[in-house]
């Protein structure tokens, strides 16, 4: 792992730690306007997303601009969800057929912001590689886009139970951020980086059961996830990932991950891990 790795994941944690406890003392509009009640009826706080947005952003940024904005604009768009959201319709299908009967949800404008925001972020990032050994072109930067997106996304279906989706970000980041390949890829490390960084400060009170992503932080991770696996891949590497990520979001239509973990060895022991 680079440097310029180490560096980006130790600023993500310990801003993510501070921005929780500064957010804790003084939540913005109020505790109640944050305040929700998790999986098992107990009362938790939503302030761990915005933490976890400031962390990984401003980190993100030793990765570029294009991280950056996938961290800050998903991060902003799940806060809308959070904050502004109702429970009418639920999950892709129920958004996009809410959309299609001429009803504009806040999912529905989530998913549309995440599809701009992946393509802004994409640019970004493919822009300083115009003309190199690698160039890519207009397809392949919409392809990305779709990636960044669609892993938002999928980090969101995971923030079901304590813990579950920022060990995914911690597991996903240290791998991208500790591959050997990522010398070639600087940023793609750093953002990586960021997102397991900022996850790792925040770990704590979230297998405690005090604290959740919420939209706003698990969109964030994901998003900025997407934007480190675009910056270190090509054409092939781009279609593979959004293959995957598309079956993994149509396989949750109808499939309950949480019930797919919890049955399966293993995946089971590491998502109760460490949870109260």
């Amino acid at each position: 792992m680079t440097v310029r790795a180490l560096a980006a994941g130790a600023t993500a944690g310990i801003t993510s730690v501070l921005a929780l406890r500064l957010l804790r003392d003084t939540p913005p509009g109020g505790a109640g306007l944050w305040d929700r009640t998790n999986h098992a009826g107990e009362p938790v706080t939503l302030l761990e997303g915005p933490a976890f947005v400031l962390g990984a952003s401003l980190a993100a940024t030793a990765a570029g601009p294009g991280p950056a904005v996938a961290a800050l604009g998903a991060g902003a768009l799940g806060a809308l969800d959070d904050l502004a959201g109702d429970s009418s319709s639920k999950g892709l299908r129920g958004h996009l057929t809410a959309l299609a009967h001429g009803e504009l949800t806040t999912g529905a404008v989530k998913i549309l912001g995440l599809a701009v925001t992946g393509l802004v972020s994409a640019a970004l990032v493919d822009r300083p590689r115009a003309g190199g050994a690698r160039a890519l072109g207009t397809a392949d930067t919409l392809v990305a886009g779709a990636v960044v997106a669609g892993t938002a996304n999928l980090l969101n279906l995971l923030d079901l139970r304590p813990g579950r989706a920022l060990k995914a970000t911690v597991i996903a980041g240290a791998l991208t951020a500790a591959d050997p390949r990522a010398a070639a890829a600087p940023a793609a490390a750093a953002a990586a980086a960021a997102a397991a960084g900022a996850a790792i400060g925040l770990l704590g009170p979230d297998l405690a059961g005090e604290t959740m992503l919420g939209d706003t932080g698990a969109n964030s991770a994901g998003a900025l996830l997407g934007a480190a696996l675009v910056a270190r891949t090509g054409r092939r590497g781009r279609l593979v990932a959004l293959t995957i990520l598309s079956a993994l979001t149509l396989a949750s239509e109808r499939v309950s991950f949480t019930a797919v973990i919890e049955s399966t060895p293993g995946l089971r022991e590491l998502d109760a891990f460490g949870r109260r």
